[in-house]
């Protein structure tokens, strides 16, 4: 991973009429990294997606990918791969021909074979759209999407709809690209998958970022957690905890190792059994609940 930027966003704005659909917003994504856009829905995700693949002019503001306006196609589109949430492929075209027609249309070279190697559809080649599965269909989306190796991958929800095995099958070719140098941005409501594989998380907020950074940047402005259950009676705690409706404790803490230390050590001298116990730092889920409190 390089520090050059393959996507460059400065003060971008989108506005519907009177509505301001993307605020100000300015960042920047670096080759082979995996950056992970997120948000709730109606953030503004979707729309600064939409603009930096060029299928959107913005109100304002500067987006350059590769150097260059998203909006050149010619110089920018073959460079770059798009899986959406639906493509919205012909019902009357095979597999095979619907791979082959995006290579045409991207104008990127690669097999069809090759293409459907990878995401498990050799069996499928010539089968129509319309008597796919939904999960054959996701992964006819991402055979789209990496036809030709693209610098440049967008992946919208790519594991909905998928099964386990389907969904590691896609992260491992996934993780192929990258050793090849391609630059991934995600998008997905399964925030584990963005806490387990990005690099950068921006966490966006009504048209503009809540938070970005690194996924221990962004966990780390909340606290830790240890929870446990006692016996009764219970000696008095060293620690300041609250006891939730399902009788656990809860310790909220920005100093976990010192404070668990600490409670475990109380539990020894005084022979309590801390039953339940368990103790790590803020989730991403946590991070993205506490948007707007």
């Amino acid at each position: 991973m390089t520090s050059a930027p393959v996507i460059d966003v400065e003060r971008l704005n989108l506005s519907y009429g009177d509505f301001h659909a993307v605020r100000d917003l300015t960042f920047h994504v670096r080759r082979g990294e995996f950056y992970a856009l997120l948000g709730t829905n109606g953030a503004g995700k979707t729309s600064t997606l939409e603009i930096i693949e060029g299928h959107r002019t913005a109100t304002s503001g500067a987006v350059r990918v590769f150097g260059q306006s998203p909006r050149a196609r010619r110089a920018v589109r073959p460079r770059m791969g798009i899986m959406l949430q639906e493509s919205g492929f012909s019902p009357d075209l095979t597999v095979r021909e619907s791979v082959r027609l995006i290579g045409r249309l991207t104008e990127r070279t690669d097999q069809v074979d090759r293409v459907l190697g990878v995401v498990d559809l050799t069996h499928k080649a010539g089968t129509k759209v319309s008597q796919l599965s939904g999960g054959e269909k996701r992964r006819l989306d991402f055979a789209t999407a990496v036809y030709g190796t693209p610098e440049l991958i967008f992946l919208d929800e790519p594991t909905t709809g998928l099964d386990i095995q389907s969904r590691d099958d896609l992260w491992d070719a996934v993780d192929r690209l990258r050793e090849d140098g391609s630059t991934v941005v995600l998008t997905t409501h399964y925030l584990e998958e963005a806490q387990q594989r990005a690099d950068r998380i921006g966490l966006m907020h009504k048209g503009t970022f809540h938070r970005e950074g690194t996924v221990a940047d962004l966990t780390r402005t909340l606290p830790s957690v240890i929870r446990f259950t006692l016996p009764v009676p219970a000696p008095v705690l060293p620690l300041q905890a609250t006891r939730k409706n399902d009788g656990k404790f809860v310790v909220e803490t920005f100093a976990l190792n010192k404070d668990l230390h600490t409670l475990l050590g109380w539990a020894q001298d005084n022979a309590v059994d801390l039953r339940d116990l368990e103790a790590g730092p803020t989730r991403l889920d946590d991070v993205f609940r506490a948007i707007g409190n």
